[in-house]
């Protein structure tokens, strides 16, 4: 090591090879947990992780190792970090990638590359990946020499946590690795170009308070902004001090608890009626944090008919990209909320706005109709809630089991609901839990998963049992693609091409060759059996569900319709 003088401060600097580099970065940054999966172009980094003193879980695939590390990121906040070597390890981690892109999730992702000296020359397990990922991540960097290493890294974490989250992508030839050069992460990054835009302009947020002053139908949208920010006491307090009713969308579930009175539950395509019902009626829509997609409007041109919109989102390009907005705040959603309770004006008479609401809650409740004989799934969501006190951290896939749990299991707190929305990506939910474990050990993690889904990723079990993660693995099995086959019943006259999956594993046997105890269930009662002793034991385990296969999920919105156009609000 040696000392020099900088712009008069005297700075340690040493002189490393780029693998060496890299962990004295990881450990700058106070990584915690690595998930990766090595190979021929990382195998210097590997060798200085051998004895690095930072942990790394193996997955038994990319895509695993990636979509860990949005579970651990989703459940902490902080950047999950990823390696992965060239080629096909580089385009393994693609769907991660843009999975966590659109959902804002910070991740800084390691790829390996060949040696400078033949790139793009298609050389062994080449792969342009930096073109590949540049749409589909915030920012991506290829290291052209090791001296650049601390900057890109220092830049990489500081791009993925800073205003809008989002997965950065670093790529290393792999002479680059083997290179020594002088280390310095003591320099503070400079990026002109780069504009974080995190205080509110004080007389836009002024403008929503006058607007506050004469709406007399107002609803809050809370988006994962709002969870992004930290800003859920800040909503409460908003709550509290106006009376405005909430409406969440899918990824806002637990930025405010669903037991009270004013949240009408989420909105969108499989939200409640009142829910969007508030959104089509109302004068007034506050959104926090939520990028109006399709989704959650269904057809624009219904949507917001009679409101003035207001919209609160740390991306100003987020802000009038789908619906027009008449107050739009741009700026970090706690600090807008805090500027907004400080500008509360008196509010008008909602009164006769709330009881329509609440009368509607109670007339047009979530609902499905036991018959006796099969086990609902809908029903299996409310156990999983009840027998651990919603206290767990649930993870799931996409289809509808993801719409059961997003329905029906209430959560109370925030960063407690890990599920891929934007990309709706199927895979998603058991190395999700993987990395929700290693955030929280303490936790229970719940991975709700369809048997679709999760015959995607499966071979992910093995980590549970190697790193001694107690994931309960709550298997919704309905044998099918159950989203897929709901859509071709109602829309494509009951011609079920390619959605049925009548062959499975026997999923007890093929978890118990992983080490893994499972068992089948078939009703409530032996759920709630099953599930104790799944919830009593420090280890992983799987109970295949048996469910009834020909449930669908209501209220719906069917394609092309309006937010006022649910199908199915009662039985």
């Amino acid at each position: 090591m040696s000392t020099v003088e900088e712009s008069g401060t005297k700075v340690a600097q040493k002189l490393l090879t780029g693998s060496r580099m890299i962990v004295e970065a990881l450990k700058e940054e106070k990584v915690e947990v690595i998930f990766g999966y090595p190979g021929g172009a990382v195998l210097n980094i590997y060798d200085a992780l051998y004895d690095g003193g930072i942990p790394h879980l193996l997955t038994r695939h990319e895509q695993g190792a990636i979509h860990a590390a949005e579970g651990y990121a989703r459940v902490t906040g902080r950047p999950g970090v990823v390696i992965a070597t060239s080629g096909p390890g580089a385009t393994n981690i693609v769907t991660g990638l843009a999975d966590a892109m659109i959902d804002s999730l910070p991740l800084v992702v390691i790829t390996g590359q060949v040696n400078s000296q033949v790139l793009g020359s298609d050389a062994f397990q080449e792969a342009p990946i930096l073109g590949i990922s540049m749409p589909i991540t915030k920012h991506n960097f290829q290291v052209q020499d090791v001296k650049e290493l601390p900057r890109i890294f220092k830049e990489a974490f500081h791009i993925a946590s800073t205003g809008r989250p989002g997965p950065v992508l670093i790529d290393i030839p792999k002479d680059i690795t083997a290179t020594s050069g002088i280390y310095d992460y003591s320099k503070a990054v400079h990026l002109p170009g780069y504009k974080l835009q995190t205080e509110p302009d004080p007389q836009a947020v002024k403008k929503v308070a006058q607007a506050l002053k004469k709406a007399e139908k107002p609803v809050i949208l809370a988006g994962a902004g709002v969870l992004h920010s930290k800003a859920t006491n800040e909503l409460k307090e908003l709550v509290a001090k106006t009376t405005i009713p909430v409406a969440s969308t899918l990824l806002g579930l637990g930025s405010f608890p669903a037991d009270h009175p004013l949240f009408l539950g989420m909105a969108g395509m499989h939200g409640t009626y009142t829910a969007n019902m508030a959104l089509y009626e109302a004068d007034l829509i506050i959104n926090i944090g939520a990028r109006f997609d399709d989704r959650l409007t269904g057809n624009l041109q219904e949507f917001a008919k009679f409101a003035k919109v207001v919209h609160f989102d740390i991306d100003p390009s987020e802000i009038g990209k789908n619906v027009p907005t008449d107050y739009p705040v741009a700026g970090d959603a706690a600090k807008s909320l805090q500027l907004l309770l400080k500008e509360l004006p008196e509010t008008a008479d909602t009164s006769s706005w709330l009881e329509q609401l609440l009368q509607s809650k109670e007339d047009y409740p979530l609902w499905y109709v036991e018959d006796g004989e099969t086990f609902k799934p809908q029903k299996l969501v409310e156990l999983v809630h009840e027998l651990t006190k919603g206290e767990a951290i649930v993870t799931t896939d996409v289809g509808q089991h993801q719409m059961w749990a997003a329905q029906f299991h209430g959560f109370q707190k925030p960063d407690r609901w890990v599920t891929s929305g934007g990309l709706g990506t199927m895979g998603f939910g058991l190395p999700a839990a993987i990395g929700a474990q290693v955030a929280e050990r303490p936790s229970t993690v719940v991975a709700v998963l369809g048997d679709a889904g999760f015959q995607m990723t499966l071979q992910e079990l093995a980590v549970l049992k190697e790193y001694k993660l107690p994931v309960k693995v709550v298997l919704v099995n309905n044998q099918s693609m159950g989203m897929v086959r709901q859509w071709q019943q109602l829309f494509y006259k009951e011609r079920y091409s390619e959605s049925l999956l009548p062959n499975q594993p026997d999923y007890v046997k093929l978890s118990d060759a992983f080490g893994i105890k499972a068992a089948v269930v078939h009703s409530e009662v032996e759920f709630r059996t099953a599930f104790a002793e799944a919830l009593a034991t420090d280890e992983p385990y799987l109970l295949d569900c048996r469910v009834t296969p020909t449930e669908n999920v209501y209220p719906m919105i069917a394609p092309g319709k309006g937010i006022q156009q649910m199908e199915g609000v009662k039985p």
